[in-house]
């Protein structure tokens, strides 16, 4: 009795896991013990991850003057120096302390007229490595030259931003419907497009289609454009490619006077291997911030590890994680590449059984670490929602932390993408299997939150296809306009359609959609790099197709817009599970219900069925106010908005009644019903 008692949540009603309990409870205790020895130096975890107000530049009101310090603990000799000391290397000597940290005061006596807003400096180190100009860990800003390209740290000290009127709440946004945007492509014209732009041009753009949170990818600094922001070198910095830290908490201050919560893309799984840029080897060690080895190099990625069982790297990701929810009111965290931290072989197995969630393969100080991360996150944000990109499915990843799990809100359902792309590429029409989609689609535990989507910035890169440019390809340069009759485009339209209903009526609890891929924006996101001539012509979004009223993109667009309106007004993605009514091989029909609605989806190509019977879940009128086969979405229109069918009833065998409607289940369309008594 006393075992049950003492006995994690997460096991207690999960039987499945009862076997690996004693690991899920090693698990527990190393997150316990971590969490203690924060609370016995700090007080707690919100104290203790106050990194960035220790470290780098801090005035000092006391003594007049301006205090820098940075974690080096292998270091031999620590300079600062720049623009406000004529650049001389070993001039301002730091001195180290007992852990490591090296620090320098600069008076204001001495450094008022020359240390001001906007100065560059580096740091001069000496380790084992040898001596090298490098930028501290906790630079705050970070900018490239333009003729020497490289990059130097700035003294980044302005009048501090006015935040008096957030008040903002994620909690009123839920469900999420998540618009994930990357601030240098989100302009149409060729070239890096900035925060200014974004606020003001796309952040309409977003409210009017209807979605109620952006996702940002690519905001911490990144050396190299084309790593689509994954290779950060400077963890504190927003990317000054884009504009200023102010122009930053603009736009994020713009978002939630307009109701739209703003998530940040956060990469803790890797860092740059740049020593020019980054924090690699930074005190002349090879294992300041990654084990030596191979055990601190992501092979795949090309890129360093994190060690996060060191105390001090904890730290600096911890600092991290409260840095940007604190200095730029940000809603919460995408944490990418989770399978990578969690695992030592990063996922590239097939988790085929539950031992593998379990073995010698994973990476425990990865898991606290996450844990810890999580606990932070909801102790000083406690609205602020987590979200996992785990391919893997490591059970508990979404369960509290009281419960015994990491403590995410939610977690990315990877499965789907890859089941749309694999359905598109792999087998013709005739051969989709319905079982088999309902079966991933709604594949998910009652406690773990899933945000459902078809694609994401990955199926929109080189190399890949968005599913417009998969279903449509070549067809999209020249029949895309409306007085034009192409079957290739037809198709295409009436699944792309589809495939989105379908999605965001079955596959999660939030949604999430990469910008302009809801009105299929065509082609694919290519960087400038050497191969393509250095060009920005596909590293941008054409909004002007989407508001051209001769071409189709714009149907697409006002589809994805009433979708979103639908599942908004009839709570369909805080429903749960939808229920399965009918389930129709021949016909390739699936019919569903959430609340007052009923799905009907007709996935054959061809069969068109009047007079075609359904079971439905009550009697009463059913009017059709969805349609993805309405005129004003592109389609044929073969039956009109606010057609009302109404029930009839049958008993069985046993006297039970069940409730039927006759509908026009028309070839490749998805029409909701809204039931009335």
């Amino acid at each position: 009795m006393s075992e049950n008692l003492n006995r994690l949540s997460i096991v207690e009603q999960d039987e499945w896991l009862l076997p690996v309990e004693e690991e899920l409870n090693r698990r527990n205790a190393m997150y316990r013990e971590h969490l203690q020895d924060i609370e016995r130096s700090s007080g707690s975890i919100v104290e203790y991850a106050n990194g960035y107000r220790y470290f780098g530049w801090q005035y000092d009101d006391v003594l007049c003057g301006w205090w820098f310090r940075e974690w080096l603990p292998e270091a031999q000799d620590v300079y600062l120096f720049g623009d406000f000391n004529n650049w001389q290397r070993t001039q301002l000597r730091l001195d180290k302390d007992a852990n490591g940290v090296w620090s320098i005061f600069l008076p204001d006596a001495m450094y008022a007229d020359r240390l001001t807003h906007g100065s560059l400096y580096k740091i001069h180190v000496h380790g084992a490595n040898g001596w090298h100009d490098r930028i501290p860990a906790y630079a705050t800003r970070v900018v490239q030259d333009e003729q020497s390209k490289n990059f130097t740290a700035q003294f980044w000290a302005p009048q501090p931003f006015d935040w008096s009127n957030d008040d903002f709440d994620i909690a009123k946004n839920v469900p999420l419907l998540i618009y994930e945007i990357h601030i240098g492509m989100a302009q149409e014209r060729e070239g890096v497009g900035t925060y200014a732009e974004f606020e003001k041009k796309v952040l309409p753009i977003v409210r009017r289609d209807g979605y109620n949170a952006i996702q940002i990818m690519a905001i911490a600094e990144h050396p190299y454009y084309g790593s689509f922001g994954y290779h950060v070198s400077n963890f504190f910095a927003p990317s000054s490619r884009f504009g200023t830290p102010e122009e930053l908490k603009s736009l994020i201050r713009r978002a939630h006077s307009m109701g739209i919560a703003v998530i940040m893309d956060l990469v803790h799984a890797h860092y740059v291997k740049n020593l020019n840029e980054g924090i690699n080897e930074l005190d002349g060690s090879t294992h300041q911030y990654s084990k030596d080895g191979e055990a601190g190099y992501q092979k795949y990625w090309d890129s360093k590890l994190f060690d996060y069982g060191k105390r001090e790297v904890q730290h600096f990701l911890l600092s991290n994680v409260k840095y940007w929810l604190d200095e730029f009111h940000f809603d919460g965290y995408r944490f990418d590449g989770v399978t990578s931290m969690i695992y030592h072989h990063h996922g590239y197995i097939d988790f085929d059984c539950r031992e593998k969630f379990f073995d010698e393969g994973v990476n425990r100080d990865a898991i606290v670490y996450l844990t810890l991360a999580n606990t932070l996150i909801h102790a000083f944000r406690p609205s602020a929602v987590t979200i996992a990109e785990d391919v893997s499915g490591m059970p508990g990843m979404c369960r509290t932390v009281e419960d015994g799990g990491i403590g995410f809100d939610y977690r990315l359902g990877m499965a789907l993408p890859d089941f749309w792309i694999k359905l598109l590429k792999d087998e013709s029409d005739e051969e989709w299997n319905i079982d088999e989609m309902w079966s991933v689609m709604t594949n998910r535990l009652p406690q773990v939150k899933t945000v459902a989507y078809a694609e994401s910035h990955d199926q929109a890169l080189v190399g890949d296809k968005t599913i417009a440019f998969r279903l449509m390809d070549k067809e999209m340069y020249y029949a895309m306009n409306r007085a034009s009759q192409n079957i290739v485009v037809e198709r295409g339209m009436a699944l792309h359609k589809m495939i989105r209903l379908m999605t965001i009526s079955t596959g999660g609890e939030a949604y999430l959609n990469f910008m302009g891929n809801e009105f299929g924006h065509p082609e694919w996101i290519d960087f400038p790099r050497e191969g393509n001539g250095w060009s920005y012509a596909h590293a941008r979004r054409q909004w002007s197709l989407a508001s051209n009223g001769f071409l189709r993109y714009s149907q697409l667009g006002d589809f994805d817009k009433a979708m979103l309106r639908l599942v908004k007004r009839y709570g369909v993605l805080s429903d749960g599970y939808p229920y399965l009514w009918q389930r129709d091989h021949d016909n390739k029909t699936l019919v569903f219900s959430h609340r007052g609605l009923l799905f009907v989806f007709n996935w054959h190509p061809a069969a068109s069925i009047p007079d075609y019977a359904t079971e439905v879940p009550w009697a009463g009128k059913y009017e059709m106010v969805l349609s993805t086969d309405e005129k004003r979405f592109g389609g044929f229109e073969r039956e009109k908005a606010g057609t009302e069918h109404f029930s009839y009833t049958e008993h069985d065998a046993d006297g039970n009644a069940h409730h039927y409607i006759r509908i026009y289940n028309t070839a490749r369309t998805a029409t909701v019903f809204r039931w009335r008594k």
